[in-house]
């Protein structure tokens, strides 16, 4: 039916109710058989739509009332009623007093079960607001439960301000929203964890009444209630320990962490005698309308289905029991690993820790909670340091500019303080954004590593210009010293290590096809690896070298001989492992090269797109730097191009200087002095890869045209090559 009236509304659009204007002056004309007419006309994929209502609109509209696109509807598929806690009480179908211990166990594991998967990205209200307790904790009348669930909702509320604070998470990391549920905001901490410890005394005190004496014949219905109590007893303590180490790191005294890493490390202890214990809670039974989500007393998966978003439903698998004492072994092991952050003073180690953290994909508490822990509220590092100082000290360590030496005549020169002072403040912003950038999940990282090159390709700009104006100052003051790509040259590190960090990650993320990666390669060992051997050599020889003139001062004042100590370079350990992973990186592009040589690589029919247009894309973000300068194709096309060589190398050629350029890694890295964990994976991934090579120099399976495979299994960045 439609209405038709003398009001010209076309273009207003139509409202949710009717105007009485328009009730009083309306006759109804049906319109069903021409409609149904001039549906007919429309040919097969042919679409009528409103100029409001296009393509981009159809994408993220539902069906209304069609289960599948519609999560309201999800509710109307059951033959229960759902009910919400008040009613729950009130038709007894759950209690809030007088449960059974393997009623409050159950209650407890799921729980936990719940808040791991909020964790893990999915919402509140199909987690653990899926728990009817935990709408209303002051109906609760048993002590432990009622404790319980404050604290849980503590521990929600807690982490959700520490992952907002820390801004380190993407919708598929976590999910902030509360709906409109109370996080036990009229209790205040310090109460919550009183209420836990005085239920844990208590239920210490009944575990102590039911335990075994020496000579006494055992009741078995004791001895299971004794396993009941203790089961409750660690949960409640495992509840508080959580709780009071997320309290600590909202703290901003430092000492505070090292409490957090205390009470961690009482937690684990109580992990095993949980994951014992799971068989004394009340066994879940699954909802029948998925299959996984847990249905016992106090839960109901369905109850805040009206609540969420008018979207695609988004189904919450909850973990099960066996797995979340895996899971909290897991985040209590990286919470302690945060807090060992602040024992980092040097920034370029800071960097770093961030870096090896980064990898082990933490989840996006434990990303947060060292964000936070990094940057206090006041903006300063660790709640003490001025960024400002870090950046100083990270200088003199890397390059130990003149200007910043105190026995420099520049260090009290106010043109001089100036301009470094200025440079450093316009550094602080860029560095607190690439730590924050590494908090980020793996892959939104190399996205923002790609944007950032663009504020350091500032910085480099703005390097070289105050490196020049002190050098003047300099050359009038002081002419036997320089002061020449100083800052130019730690900025230009910084560069070179995003870039690098931004080609590796496309291997860790299985971006690369495998006709790609000869380029990829040939960009990291040729050009950029080849750079920062440069310039770590520089910023060595300018350490040497300030470090000379401040013996000759020393010389000229004591006239004593002063016993030489051999001293380690602060730089010589990554002058090192990047000759390694350049050697490491020429193998594997020797490597791709001969096997493209022999038919071994499978490449694609191009049609839209080609290898150029594919290469511009991999390199695209290095276009903002303008040192390096970007290899463009057809330069690395003239580069990389084998004719120039008399004669040209034939694929067994470059087998074995790939397995030269592995061997030669391998050598590098059997002499580091004390290995960590990285060395020994390159050199799982080396030894294999230079008798690969050496077979294939000698002709094994030349005629086969079966692909090589490459396994990453050992190192994320270089596979070992496997022939078949």
């Amino acid at each position: 039916m439609v209405m038709k009236t003398s009001v010209e509304d076309d273009d207003a659009g139509w409202g949710l109710g009717i105007p009485e204007k328009i009730k009083n002056n309306t006759k109804w004309l049906d319109i069903t058989h021409d409609f149904k007419g001039a549906c007919k006309e429309l040919c097969l994929g042919e679409l009528l739509h409103d100029k409001l209502f296009g393509l981009f609109e159809a994408m993220s509209a539902i069906e209304m009332m069609d289960p599948k696109m519609d999560a309201g509807m999800i509710g109307n598929q059951v033959n229960r009623k759902v009910l919400n806690f008040e009613q729950a009480v009130k038709n007894g179908v759950i209690q809030v007093r007088d449960l059974s211990l393997p009623e409050l166990i159950g209650i407890m594991d799921t729980c936990f079960c719940c808040l791991i998967t909020w964790l893990e990205g999915h919402s509140l209200a199909q987690t653990v607001f899926t728990c009817l307790y935990v709408h209303n904790p002051d109906l609760i009348e048993d002590p432990a439960l009622k404790a319980f669930a404050l604290g849980i909702l503590k521990v929600c509320d807690i982490a959700r301000e520490k992952v907002n604070k820390a801004a380190v998470f993407e919708e598929e990391d976590f999910q902030a929203m509360t709906y409109g549920f109370k996080m036990a905001n009229n209790v205040t901490d310090l109460r919550v964890t009183g209420m836990l410890k005085d239920v844990e005394d208590e239920l210490q005190r009944r575990v102590k009444s039911t335990r075994s004496r020496q000579g006494e014949q055992r009741d078995p219905g004791v001895e299971l209630e004794h396993q009941q109590y203790l089961a409750l007893f660690n949960r409640i303590k495992f509840t508080r320990l959580l709780l009071t180490a997320l309290i600590a790191f909202t703290k901003k005294e430092t000492s505070s962490v090292g409490e957090a890493q205390k009470l961690m490390a009482q937690a684990a202890d109580l992990l095993s005698a949980i994951h014992s214990s799971i068989q004394h809670g009340t066994q879940s039974q699954n909802d029948t309308t998925k299959g996984d989500h847990p249905i016992m007393m106090g839960f109901e998966p369905l109850v805040n289905q009206r609540l969420l978003p008018p979207t695609f439903p988004r189904y919450a698998k909850i973990i099960k029991r066996e797995n979340m004492v895996a899971y909290f072994s897991k985040l209590i092991e990286r919470i302690k690993n945060v807090c060992e952050v602040i024992n980092t003073t040097n920034l370029h180690a800071i960097l770093d820790f961030f870096c090896e953290f980064s990898e082990q994909s933490p989840c996006v508490l434990s990303r947060s909670l060292l964000q936070t822990t990094f940057l206090i509220d006041n903006k300063k590092v660790f709640g003490t340091h001025l960024m400002q100082d870090m950046i100083k000290d990270a200088l003199r360590y890397f390059v130990s500019p003149p200007v910043l030496s105190s026995k420099c005549c520049l260090y009290n020169n106010h043109q001089a303080k100036d301009y470094i002072d200025s440079f450093v403040s316009h550094c602080s912003r860029p560095f607190c954004s690439l730590i924050q950038i590494h908090g980020h999940n793996r892959a939104r990282q190399r996205d923002k590593l790609g944007h950032i090159l663009e504020e350091f390709a500032t910085l480099q700009d703005e390097a070289e210009k105050v490196d020049a104006a002190l050098h003047s100052l300099l050359m009038k003051l002081e002419p036997q010293r320089q002061h020449l790509a100083c800052l130019g040259t730690w900025i230009l590190y910084h560069n070179l290590r995003i870039m690098i960090q931004y080609l590796l990650s496309g291997f860790e993320l299985e971006l690369y096809s495998m006709h790609e990666y000869y380029y990829i390669y040939w960009y990291l060992s040729e050009f950029l690896y080849a750079w920062l051997m440069s310039t770590l050599s520089r910023a060595d020889s300018s350490q040497m070298a300030e470090e000379r003139i401040l013996e000759d001062q020393q010389k000229g004042r004591s006239s004593k001989k002063s016993k030489k100590k051999k001293k380690v370079r602060p730089l010589s350990r990554e002058i090192t492992m990047s000759q390694a992973y350049q050697n490491m990186c020429a193998g594997m592009y020797k490597t791709m090269v001969a096997l493209d040589m022999d038919g071994k690589v499978r490449k694609p029919q191009f049609e839209l797109d080609s290898e150029q247009v594919r290469y511009e894309h991999r390199f695209a973000p290095f276009n903002s730097v303008v040192t390096p300068p970007p290899v463009h194709y057809i330069q690395f096309k003239e580069m990389s191009d084998l004719k120039k060589y008399s004669p040209p190398p034939g694929s067994a050629d470059l087998y074995m200087a790939a397995s030269k350029h592995f061997q030669q890694a391998k050598l590098i890295l059997e002499n580091v002095s004390s290995p960590d964990p990285e060395v020994n994976c390159i050199l799982r991934v080396a030894k294999p890869n230079i008798v690969v090579m050496k077979l294939l120099a000698g002709g094994h399976k030349k005629e086969t045209k079966v692909l090589p495979e490459f396994d990453f299994s050992a190192h994320k960045y270089f596979p070992v090559v496997k022939i078949i």
